[in-house]
This record gives C-alpha cells, structure tokens and sequence, in this order.
C-alpha cells in the first residue's frame, strides 16, 4: 500500500485480490455518473488498465462478498467516530466539532507536552483531548499522594485544587461539545435547501445497523463495539426497534454490572408451549469508552436519564441519589472510576468483552469510522487475526495518517483482510445503497433463486443456488 489516499482514491481488497487495488474517480464534463479507472501501476484479475468501470462493477464484488461475511458464526462490529461525523454531515451539512486539544489554567505547557509524547509513542500526530485528560489525571493523582503528606499550608495543595478545578472545566466543555454534536443531529433545520432532512439521515443510521443485525435468532448475535461517547447507535437501535443488551441492568438507574452472563431473548409462538424459539432483531452493545451518560456514583457505575441532544447535563445530576456528583464523575475514558482497586475501570472489564467476541474461530470483525489509533483495541485485533478462520473487514473514507496501512503490513496476513476505502467505498449513503447487505433477512430472494435454478437452471447454466448451511439458513 502507498503512505497514504489521494483525493478521489479508492482502495479495494476482497474476494480473490492478492493485494489492494487502487483506482480513482473518472472526472468527465457534464457526467453525473460513477465511472472509474485503475491507478498507474494498480492491476487486478477483473479489469485492466485500459478498461473503465462503474458502480455496478464495484457492487457485483463487494455486495455479495459482504454479505457471505456477514454470515460468519460470530460477527462483531467495531465503530468509530466516522458514522458520527457521516450522520451529522447528512443531518446538517456540517463537519461535527473534533476533540480538539484544550488548556489547563496550571501545569499547561507540561501536559501538553506529555500528551503529545505519549500519542506518538501511539502513533498518532500530536495529542488529543483524551490524551490531555488521562495525563491531568495522572498528575492529579501525583499531587494528590504528595499533598497528603505535606502540611496544609503548602503549595501542593493550591495546586492540587487548582489542577482538579481546571479538570473539572475542560470535563464540563468536553461533555458539551458531545452533547451539542448529538443536538445538531436532531434539531437540524429541516427547511433548509441544502441540508438533507434528519429522517433522512436517520433512515441510513437505520439500514446501516439492519445490514449487520438482520441475522436469524439461531446464530450467534451481533456484538456492536463503540469508542464514541455520544448515543448515535443508540438513537438508531431505538427508531430501528434493534434491541440491544449491555452490561446496566435496571430500569430507573441501570447499574453497570460486572457478571458477563449469556443473557439473551426469546418468545414463545402462539398455540406452543416449552419451546421458546430466539428473537430476532437482538445485538449485544459495548460502549469500549464509556459514555456520555454513565457516571461514577456510590461505588457504581450508573446511567444516567439524559434525553438525546440535551442542551446541559447539569440539570440531570441534579437528582435524588447523585449527590456531588459532577464532570469528574462522567464515566469517558480515560476517566475511570476512583473507588475501585482495579485499574480503568469500568473500561478494562469492556475490553475483555471485545477480546472475548472477537478472538475466537469463524468470526468476524467490521470497522467502520474506526482511525486505529487505540493501541489497546489494535492489539486485540492483531490477535484475533492469529486464528485462521477469523476475518478483518476495514471500512473508511480515508487513511491521512496511514494508521491502516501500518497495521495491513505489520499483520502481514493479507488473505483475512478485507479493505473498502475511499471517499465512495466509505461513504455512508453509498454503502448503503449499493454495498451493503440488504438490511433484512431475506429468505424470498434465497426462494425466488431456487424457483428459477429448477425452471431455468439446466437450460442457461448460470443460475446458482447455494445449499443450507449446518444451521438452516441459506448461505449467499
């Protein structure tokens, strides 16, 4: 792979290609339609150089290609901020605020400088909010412990209030900053000519989850991973009517619990009694870090009421049993809970839920929107991609910092990876519209195909039907 995607790129890896394949956009006067050429020096087994092709090309390898994937004994899917920046793109025609770095009204200058050295050590260019805030904290644990051994009269004490006072504040403008993404999402303005309508945008959110959750209740479900800290999936599931289970339990404060049991839903069909059969439209959902509306209160990890895109999260602490509860509280990694012995916690115990969903045979994981720039999720992927049998699909519109470049080479296990980047492959709306799996389970088309191989298969030859698989469903 090159350093990096040009504008107007595209990078595809599936099926039979030994290794990615580059193309570009064909820029023509007065053409509206999709055509495309390979790049100098890319070649493949089904196009040439010379040739042109169009989306239909594209769909015919990519479409079918995914949805066999999506069948696999255990699918997971991992996402990134990128489906939050596409819906919000979709829903207002705005790029959604970044985690953009923040200053602290004492030690400033030292951690900015940590944070940069420790995301490079990452692999990442500079340092983000998230670096700045694990390092605040690591230095307010440090004058914590140095201050209770030093008279009160001492400055290590001034500092100490005043670092956890300037924290506190950059907490508080962080929780904004992901709540006004999530009101821009549901407030847009409808009206406007060029913005595309929320429902709109809301439908894709919709048909993009469906494609990966419309499995049939006997095989393994659908493990949904997250790094984000907004309630975009969530918002989604719930218009979608996508059930998802986590790890809170209860209705008015759903308490995070540490217990990783097998919970699951059934029904039983009318008229039949002692055999209850799966639900479907069912996803496991792991928040990796944390959210917005999970706090650290007595001891849990509670959730919190807050409506989607509210206007302040104050008013919502502010409530019977979150006494003193504030921004230090909110459970966004790497804010991690102060009463437990165990290190980053809650978060160490959702990593080992992504290990333990991914890590095994016949399984597949999907990023989409995912940078790669989480070590500790990287890590686990890289394991995962020692069992044979598991699969690594990479879904984005771009590669600035070649984070997905680097990990393709070092993994050096080309034949379980899938690449679909660029900004056509990745795009949000053409996905769905062209390479997703239908967001459905579709047993009539699996029906209608067998119905034409009978009356036509013998005279054409080119009506093919897949046989059920061990577990009854029609294979693609």
């Amino acid at each position: 792979m090159t350093s990096e995607v040009k504008k107007d790129e595209q990078i595809i890896k599936c099926r039979d290609d030994i290794q990615p394949v580059y193309f570009k956009k064909i820029h023509e006067t007065g053409s509206i339609k999709n055509e495309f050429i390979l790049v100098e020096g890319s070649s493949c087994s089904w196009t040439t150089a010379d040739n042109t092709f169009n989306q239909d090309t594209l769909r015919s390898r990519i479409e079918p290609w995914l949805t066999s994937l999506f069948q696999s004994e255990h699918l997971s899917l991992l996402i990134g901020s990128g489906l939050t920046h596409a819906i919000h793109q979709m829903a207002t025609n705005e790029t959604l605020p970044g985690m953009n770095t923040v200053s602290f009204d004492i030690f400033n200058e030292e951690i900015q400088k940590e944070a940069k050295r420790t995301a490079s050590t990452s692999g990442r260019k500079g340092g983000n909010i998230e670096d700045q805030i694990r390092v605040a904290n690591e230095c307010l644990r440090g004058l914590e412990i140095f201050a209770s051994t030093k008279p009160e009269d001492l400055p290590v004490h001034l500092h100490y209030k005043k670092l956890r006072t300037s924290l506190n504040r950059v907490l508080d403008e962080f929780a904004a900053s992901i709540l006004a993404g999530e009101k821009g999402i549901i407030s847009a303005d409808e009206k406007s000519s060029d913005k595309i309508n929320p429902e709109v945008a809301f439908n894709y959110l919709v048909s993009f989850l469906m494609s990966f959750a419309s499995r049939t209740g006997t095989r393994d479900r659908l493990h949904i991973f997250t790094t984000n800290y907004d309630r975009c999936i969530e918002a989604g599931a719930d218009i979608a009517g996508l059930r998802l289970i986590d790890r809170f339990i209860g209705t008015l404060n759903p308490i995070f619990r540490s217990s990783r049991l097998d919970v699951d839903m059934h029904y039983n069909p009318p008229g039949i009694r002692g055999e209850p059969r799966y639900l479907e439209g069912i996803a496991r959902f792991t928040k990796l870090h944390g959210s917005i509306d999970w706090v650290d209160c007595n001891q849990t990890i509670q959730r919190i009421g807050l409506p989607f895109g509210a206007e302040s999260i104050d008013p919502y602490l502010n409530a019977p049993g979150l006494k003193g509860i504030g921004s230090m509280q909110l459970m966004v990694y790497p804010n991690s809970s102060k009463d437990q012995e165990t290190a980053l916690y809650p978060y160490v115990e959702l990593f080992r839920d992504f290990a333990a969903a991914t890590c095994r045979p016949n399984s597949t994981l999907v990023c989409y929107g995912y940078s790669f720039g989480d070590e500790h999720i990287n890590r686990v992927i890289k394991d995962m991609l020692t069992i044979p049998s598991a699969h690594l699909v990479v879904i984005a519109r771009g590669d600035s910092l070649s984070r997905i470049k680097k990990l393709y080479e070092e993994l050096g296990r080309s034949a379980q990876i899938t690449l679909l980047i660029g900004d056509h492959l990745g795009d949000l709306q053409t996905l769905v519209d062209h390479y997703l799996p239908k967001p459905a389970i579709d047993k009539t088309t699996f029906r209608m195909a067998k119905l034409l191989q009978n009356r036509y298969g013998s005279e054409t030859g080119n009506v093919t039907i897949n046989k059920p698989d061990e577990q009854g469903e029609q294979m693609p």
